[in-house]
């Protein structure tokens, strides 16, 4: 049986300590404030993110570099058989497309799953394929598993402002302008590749509810007859996030509701203040 080694990077938000804990490896995503590098959970914090978006700072993403990711597999493989890497969705950045080119140069290896995920969704890639390898499945295996699985999620996000998507270019000065006037609070949804609009709303409560209802026509109606996991990210107070907990625990009873911090990468184009709360489909074999 092949010793598969799990790597993500933290847009999976997996710090490194829980990374530790799960045996697996976590490439922090590097990010420029105001032109000096910084990398995620490494030499960047997110309190100090967070500051620094108060501060109107000049923050981007970028990917990693390819010698990074080269470097830390070619580091794993002196002890593993093979790999299966989790990046974030190539929908959403680069990284995943460089992944799998170098992925070339490791003769069957290295196994890079697009599977069109980021964060808490994300995560659960990661969690089911520390399953899988437990159970003793082989890294193209565990690889095959999770593409088969893609897009048998759900994410929708509801954001405090309007300033950062205007930034990002994703809505207009005037839209932005608008919606502040009228209290409209944007929904997000990711059903596979990308970020997109799924609706608009008055006020945080119905916000919450249109979040909600959504969620609970997936689970009733799209993932009919399966099981699967919820779990819910916020980049707003502890307080309000333990609210928000509340409220899912509340309208899906049975579940057990996993709460993190969204990962720097979609706080950048939100910015403080979101909710978010995702599901997916469990394995089946």
């Amino acid at each position: 049986m092949s010793m598969v080694a799990v790597v993500t990077d933290s847009n999976s938000g997996i710090t490194q300590k829980e990374a530790g804990e799960l045996g697996i490896r976590v490439l922090p995503m590097p990010f420029y404030i105001n032109d000096k590098l910084y990398y995620e959970d490494i030499t960047l914090t997110q309190e100090e993110f967070y500051h620094k978006l108060e501060e109107d700072a000049d923050i981007s993403t970028s990917q990693p570099a390819p010698g990074d990711v080269t470097d830390l597999w070619k580091d794993l493989l002196r002890t593993y058989d093979e790999i299966v890497y989790i990046p974030m969705s190539s929908g959403l950045s680069s990284s995943c497309e460089t992944a799998l080119m170098l992925a070339r140069d490791f003769e069957d290896r290295v196994y890079v799953v697009d599977n069109q995920r980021i964060s808490i969704t994300q995560r659960q890639s990661v969690m089911d394929a520390l399953m899988l390898a437990g159970e003793g499945k082989s890294a193209r295996e565990i690889h095959d598993i999770l593409m088969r699985e893609k897009m048998e999620s759900s994410i929708y996000i509801t954001v405090d402002t309007l300033k950062y998507l205007k930034k990002g270019g994703r809505v207009t000065p005037a839209g932005a302008a608008l919606a502040s006037v009228l209290n409209l609070k944007p929904v997000l949804q990711i059903q596979g590749e990308k970020l997109d609009a799924f609706a608009k709303v008055r006020g945080w409560k119905s916000a919450k509810k249109t979040m909600l209802d959504a969620m609970e026509k997936d689970v009733t109606e799209r993932f009919a007859g399966h099981e699967v996991w919820i779990a819910a990210a916020y980049t707003c107070s502890e307080e309000e996030a333990a609210e928000w907990k509340r409220e899912i625990e509340e309208r899906f009873p049975g579940y057990q509701i996993r709460m993190d911090r969204l990962s720097l990468s979609v706080a950048c184009h939100i910015g403080a203040g979101s909710m978010a709360i995702a599901c997916s489909k469990k394995i089946e074999n």
